[in-house]
């Protein structure tokens, strides 16, 4: 499974939204997710991924796919 495919299922269940809806430029808001979905998404995703994802790079995500550029990015880092 790729980590688009992982990310995907967490965001998915977390803000209990259909993964059809969830396409690389859908932003957090046309997929109906509130804020406390996304800072639940990014927990999780951080704690599977083991990495940090900085509020101000948090910020600078326009969709789905800049979060899943960033998070494929850190983790390559880690090996």
């Amino acid at each position: 499974m790729s980590v688009e495919e992982e990310i995907r299922d967490i965001v998915s269940k977390i803000a209990h939204i259909d993964k059809s809806i969830i396409t690389r430029e859908a932003t957090f808001k046309e997929m109906n997710a509130d804020s406390l979905d996304i800072v639940q998404a990014l927990v999780a995703v951080e704690e599977k991924y083991d990495i940090e994802i900085p509020d101000e790079e948090a910020q600078k995500f326009n969709n789905f796919g800049d979060f899943v550029d960033f998070v494929d990015k850190e983790a390559a880092k880690k090996g």
